[in-house]
Parts: C-alpha cells; structure tokens; sequence
C-alpha cells in the first residue's frame, strides 16, 4: 500500500531519498525553498507543494533532510511550517544531521503541538539512498520508531534504535568521527603510496578482507587517485559534524585529540574555498602540504 509522505528539503540527500521513495511507489509530496529541485522530483511522479504546511497537510509522515536545527525549527514551527498544517498524530522524521540537545528540544516542541518526532540521521549518502541501503540510526519511543520504520524500509537496510530522542543524533556524531578519520587516513595513506611509486589504485584490492579494509578505502582511494571529485558529501558539512562531535566531547569531558587534527584539516579546506567539494578533494590539502615543503 502506498504511503503518504511528505518531504521537506529536496537538496543532494533529500533529492535521493525522495527520488527512492518514489520509485517505491510512495505518495510524496515535496517542498524546498529551490523550485528547480522540487521540479526534479515532480518529473519522476512526486507532487508539489507551496508551502511545509500544505505538504504535511496532504501526508501522514513528513521526514525532513535539512541543514542545521535553525532550518528544522522554521520549516516545523515557523510561518507556513509542518505544525501549522500537519494532522495531529502525525509522525515527522528529521533525517537531518543536527545537534542531539537541539533535537531534543524540538521533540519536546513538537509533541506540545501535537506530534509525534523521530531523529533518524543517515549514513551511506546519496548513493546508499538510491538503492535504498542506507544505515540509519534513530531516537524516540519505540512506538513511533517502528512506525518510522514503514517508510524508512524503503531507504534504509540497516535501521536501529539507538534510545529516546537525541540518541539517533549522537551515534551520528560517532559515526562521523569514524568516517571523518577513515577519509582522513586514507587520503594520507594515498598520498604517501603515490610518493613511493606504489600503484595506489591496487591497493583497495590488495588490502581488502584484511583489517586495514573499510568502505571508505574501497570507494575513495581510487577516487583520491583519480583526483575524482564528484561530489556526493560536502566537507563543510563534516566540519559542522566533527565541530558537534567536538561539543558533545565538551560536554562529556572526552579526549578526542584526533578528532581534533581531523577537524583542523576539513575547516583549512572550507577557509581555502573548498568546503562546498566532496571528501575527495581532501587530496588538495596534501597537494598543497608539498607545494609549501618544495616552496
């Protein structure tokens, strides 16, 4: 049976969740302040709204895939918003990658309005999303995450409740200092193979099954080789993840020196221009390390 769904946030990763869902055969309604990504996804059968409001109003599940808990707030309770349109009982989804104390604090709002919230962030990106093998981890009450889960079945083949609301958020702060690590690691580890001769692009193959092996090596050592950047992921957005990462450490009183170094490399990228560029342009950094060392 077809589902009702609304989509709020039709940029890179909600164009691809939106784009499965309705290859899946669900009844999506899509809103995004760029009209030119909303048209995307109404040539492939999805309808237009005008407004959050209007899109909620027409769904039983809003999942929402936007940039910063400011932007989450406005499009659920600002002028036009989900609230003001949605039916009481309905179930949002942030899909976003947001703060977990500002998630918790929008779910709190939002049951006072008279809806039920899930935080589900992503891993796989959208290339995952497209084949509907995204890793998702969620917060809230297990009710409404295995309601969630009717719709997140369509994007998602790995779907775990991590805890109440907030703790989707905070395994998604883990998971990006995992990735950002990985990238980092192996973006150094290729500079350092292409110094020495070696045939970088046979390492992902030479190394895979044994323990140095990830997903991140076999898909972006021979992208960093290439110099292939296709942009899937933003680096600024893994500087506003690994900066979360660094709050919540505050927070807990956790030493992250690593992640420190990590988060130093993506925000002189973001300062030399490139945050708008895929993790694969974290080549340029040890470009430019040698271009300064031979200067």
């Amino acid at each position: 049976m077809s589902l009702q769904v609304a989509l709020i946030g039709a940029g890179a990763m909600g164009g691809a969740i939106g784009r499965r869902l309705v290859e899946t055969g669900q009844s999506l309604q899509v809103f995004d302040l760029d009209r030119a990504k909303v048209e995307e996804l109404v040539a492939l059968g999805a309808t237009a709204a005008e407004s959050a409001a209007e899109a909620a109003g027409r769904s039983d599940y809003v999942i929402l895939s936007l940039n910063s808990p400011r932007i989450v707030q406005a499009a659920l309770f600002g002028a036009a918003g989900v609230a003001e349109g949605a039916k009481a009982g309905t179930l949002v989804i942030d899909m976003s990658s947001i703060d977990p104390e500002a998630t918790r604090e929008i779910a709190a709002e939002a049951k006072s309005r008279g809806l039920r919230f899930v935080d589900s962030p992503l891993s796989g990106g959208a290339p995952k999303a497209l084949t509907g093998q995204l890793t998702l981890m969620a917060g809230g009450t297990e009710e409404d995450v295995r309601d969630a889960h009717q719709v997140l079945r369509h994007v998602a083949t790995n779907y775990t409740h991590m805890g109440p609301s907030g703790a989707g958020q905070t395994t998604k702060l883990i998971n990006q200092v995992l990735c950002g690590l990985n990238f980092l690691a192996v973006a150094e580890a290729t500079q350092l193979a292409l110094d020495a001769g070696v045939d970088a692009a046979k390492i992902p193959q030479a190394l895979k099954g044994g323990r140095a092996d990830s997903a991140i090596l076999q898909e972006y050592m021979p992208r960093f080789v290439a110099r292939d950047y296709r942009r899937t992921g933003r680096i600024d957005n893994m500087v506003k993840d690994l900066n979360g990462a660094q709050d919540l450490a505050r927070r807990t009183n956790t030493a992250m020196p690593l992640t420190a170094v990590c988060a130093e490399v993506h925000r002189m990228l973001t300062a030399a221009g490139l945050g708008g560029e895929d993790q694969a342009a974290l080549m340029e950094f040890f470009k430019g390390a040698k271009r300064e060392i031979a200067e």
